[in-house]
């Protein structure tokens, strides 16, 4: 009996803890609360173990100026109105962390100001994940990581120097950490997943790793945790590709979430459960008169034969001489009739 599985990294925030899959919502609910209590209904039903939102607060992120990533939108003039729309009040927050947490979902969101890490600390949050665009922002991450909690880095936009200072900031803090791997492209590639990095992170500082993907696809996620053992596994979820909004080409669908919480689990059990195959395990032991193949005559065959190769066949089942004795046999005088199809033993020989 193999030893239980640790617990997923949010709720043990230690390298070798097993994955956390968080679904990321950001901004597929498109400023609409009741979207966003259904994308928690929907999370819950795919098996995740974590629903994560993004918290804008338009003023004190942005400007006018910001230009669009995607020009998507029909209905705001400018990306900060965009933002203004993404919008909810603290209430609202509250009523989001509330329903996430009645559906036994850890409940998440990125802050993209002061202001935001602030509202969100106030709602007790479990963690705290720091957006790719935001590993600069070293003030912010500082505000962040002085709990305590544990902090979740994600890199797309950043080398390995900028990765650093982060870290660094983290780990004066005192607080537990998690890098990711994160591409910036929108959907990703195959080429630009960079599944390597994950190895590079966990040498270089000693943490847990996680993939935030982007491709729409469940393969990343499902490589990160057999390849690599990711610690933390995010994919954006749409409750369908007819979706509208700028992340439905990089998101997956319920039922793709729910194959990567399968299949992770899969793979984690497989994982902790090595076979010794210097020894026969017990538990295929009584497949192998099933399965094997005994010597068989290959035809009648009277008292006093000296047997031939061509007199011996190898049939199912295998509960006789093995197939791999058949060569002991040739040369060998039956001392008794055997009719074809017959499992040989070797009492069916002469002694000489």
């Amino acid at each position: 009996m193999t030893d239980p599985l640790p617990p997923h990294w949010l709720a043990w925030p230690q390298a070798g803890a097993t994955c956390a899959v968080i679904a990321e919502i950001a901004q597929a609910h498109d400023g609409s609360l009741g979207q966003a209590h259904a994308y928690i209904d929907c999370a819950a039903r795919a098996g995740a173990h974590a629903v994560k939102f993004q918290t804008h607060i338009a003023s004190a992120e942005s400007t006018a100026a910001e230009p669009w990533r995607v020009k998507f939108s029909r209905q705001d003039a400018t990306r900060y109105d965009y933002w203004r729309r993404m919008e909810f009040t603290p209430e609202q927050w509250a009523e989001l962390k509330r329903h996430a947490d009645e559906m036994g979902l850890v409940f998440l969101s990125s802050p993209f100001s002061g202001e935001a890490v602030e509202l969100l600390r106030r709602l007790d949050m479990t963690a705290w994940k720091v957006a790719s665009g935001e590993l600069t922002n070293l003030p912010m991450i500082r505000e962040m990581a002085k709990d305590g909690r544990p902090v979740m880095l994600s890199s797309g936009m950043s080398p390995l120097s900028e990765i650093d200072d982060a870290v660094e900031v983290v780990r004066a803090a005192g607080a537990p950490f998690a890098t990711f791997q994160c591409t910036t492209r929108y959907p990703s590639p195959p080429e630009a997943i960079g599944l390597n990095v994950l190895g590079q992170l966990r040498d270089r500082y000693g943490s847990a790793v996680g993939l935030s993907d982007h491709s729409g696809t469940i393969f990343p996620a499902l490589a990160a945790s057999a390849a690599f053992s990711a610690e933390i596994v995010e994919v954006h979820l749409t409750m369908s590709r007819e979706m509208f909004g700028p992340d439905v080409v990089a998101s997956v669908t319920p039922q793709e979430l729910r194959q990567i919480v399968d299949g992770i689990h899969f793979i984690e059990r497989m994982r902790a459960a090595p076979l010794d195959k210097s020894t026969l395990d017990p538990s295929v032991a009584g497949m192998r008169d099933i399965f094997l193949k005994s010597v068989v005559a290959a035809r009648d065959l009277s008292a006093g034969t000296v047997v031939s190769r061509e007199d011996l066949g190898l049939k199912k089942p295998g509960s006789g001489i093995p197939a791999a004795q058949v060569d002991d046999l040739i040369g060998r005088r039956l001392a008794r009739d055997v009719v074809r199809d017959a499992a040989l033993k070797f009492e069916d020989f002469t002694a000489s």
